[in-house]
């Protein structure tokens, strides 16, 4: 009896993983939903306000800073150990001060207030800790007329 539940349950799980809409975050149909680059802008606030973005679905969650090119790799690795991708561009580009790479840190998550400030103050300690700054964050998710 237990092997049965056993298989109808992971049944059940496969169809449900099947149901819900992966992306990626080199995902070509993403676009921007929601920004939050003022700082003192709580991240509720940004979400309430962000009229295109779904709360259901998974997002493209990108933070926006800018790192001493020494610090990069040290960076890298952190945040590779929770999902992270560190990669260059972003915000930091136009703002970026001397001696500054542009970066973006980003991954696949769900979207809510209490994360997006936790992720927030990470990527801020993140930034002190090796000489860089940070400039907010943004997050993507897929067109209305995406394929899925």
């Amino acid at each position: 009896m237990k092997g049965i539940r056993a298989r109808w349950s992971a049944r059940l799980a496969a169809r449900r993983a099947r149901r819900k809409p992966v992306i990626s975050t080199d995902d070509p149909a993403l676009r921007v939903v929601v920004t939050a680059y003022d700082e003192t802008e709580a991240a509720s606030a940004a979400l309430a306000r962000a009229d295109e973005w779904q709360s259901g679905l998974p997002a493209v969650l990108r933070h926006h800073l800018a790192l001493p090119e020494r610090s990069i790799e040290s960076a890298r690795d952190l945040l590779s150990a929770d999902g992270w991708d560190l990669r260059p561009g972003g915000r930091g580009a136009e703002r970026g001060g001397a001696g500054l790479t542009a970066m973006i840190a980003l991954r696949v998550q769900q979207l809510d207030a209490l994360h997006c400030s936790q992720e927030s103050s990470r990527m801020a300690g993140l930034a002190q800790r090796h000489g860089g700054q940070v400039y907010g964050w943004d997050a993507l998710q897929p067109g209305p007329d995406a394929p899925s």
